[in-house]
C-alpha cells in the first residue's frame, strides 16, 4: 500500500515537470549549436546536405529543438545542477553528431541520446564521489527556480526524496515517470536487465515510500512544538 502511493506521487510529480517541459520554448532564444548558419553541420558530419544519417529527413537541428529540454531536465533529475545538466546534455548531443552515420532513424538516435545523459550523469556523480564534491539534493541550487515555482509543495517534496535515492535507483524512477519509458527502453538506456530493472524500481519506490514517512513523520512532531 505505501509503495503504490509512493508510486502514484512520483507519477503525479514528474508528469507535472513533463507538462512544464513539453510547454514551447519561448521564440527569440537564440541559436543552438546544430541550428543552420553556425559552424556545426545539420545534415550530418560531412556537411553535403545529402543525407548520411538516419533515413528520414531528420536533422541534428530537429533533434536538438525537439528533445533538447526534455533531455536538460532529465539530466537535471539525475544530477541536481542545472548548468552541469546543460553540459552533459551539451556532450550526448556532440557524440550523437560524431556517430551521425550509424543511426538507422529518429527511434535510434533518440534512444543514443538518452543512454548518453545517462552515461553522462553517471561520470559526474562518479567524479562527485572521487573529490568529495558532492551538491545535497536539496541545496538552494539544486534546479531551476522556474520549474520548482510551478510545482505544489507536494510536489517539491516527491522530488526532494527523489533525490536522496541511490542514483540507479534515482535513474530508473525518472526514465519511467519522466521519461514515460516502458521496462525495456529503460534497460537499453540504462544498461541493465529487465529484471534489474524491475527490482530497482520497486526497492526506489519502497525508499521514497520510507523517506516521505520519516519527513512526515519529523513534521508532525515539530508542528506543536512551533505552536509553543
Amino acid at each position: 500500500m505505501e509503495e503504490e502511493r509512493a508510486e502514484n506521487a512520483v507519477d503525479r510529480t514528474l508528469g507535472r515537470l513533463r507538462a512544464i517541459d513539453s510547454r514551447p520554448a519561448p521564440a527569440g532564444t537564440g541559436p543552438h549549436p546544430f541550428a543552420p548558419g553556425t559552424s556545426a553541420p545539420v545534415d550530418g558530419p560531412g556537411g553535403s546536405g545529402a543525407r548520411q544519417g538516419p533515413e528520414t529527413s531528420l536533422t541534428l537541428a530537429d533533434l536538438y529543438r525537439d528533445h533538447r529540454l526534455r533531455l536538460v531536465r532529465l539530466a537535471m533529475l539525475l544530477v541536481d545542477i542545472p548548468a552541469t545538466a546543460e553540459d552533459v546534455v551539451q556532450e550526448a548531443f556532440t557524440g550523437l553528431h560524431r556517430h551521425w552515420t550509424g543511426l538507422r532513424d529518429e527511434t535510434a538516435a533518440v534512444a543514443y541520446l538518452r543512454a548518453a545523459v545517462v552515461n553522462g550523469s553517471r561520470s559526474v556523480l562518479r567524479r562527485r564521489r572521487t573529490a568529495r564534491e558532492y551538491v545535497p539534493p536539496h541545496a538552494a541550487n539544486a534546479r531551476s527556480a522556474e520549474s520548482l515555482a510551478m510545482l505544489s509543495a507536494e510536489h517539491q517534496s516527491v522530488v526532494d526524496a527523489l533525490g536522496q535515492l541511490p542514483p540507479r535507483q534515482r535513474e530508473v524512477l525518472v526514465l519511467r515517470y519522466y521519461g514515460g519509458l516502458t521496462e525495456s527502453e529503460i534497460s537499453e538506456a540504462a544498461g541493465m536487465s529487465r529484471g534489474t530493472v524491475k527490482s530497482t524500481a520497486s526497492r526506489a519506490l519502497d525508499a521514497v515510500a520510507r523517506i516521505m514517512a520519516e519527513r512526515a513523520g519529523t513534521e508532525a512532531v515539530r508542528r506543536p512544538g512551533e505552536l509553543r
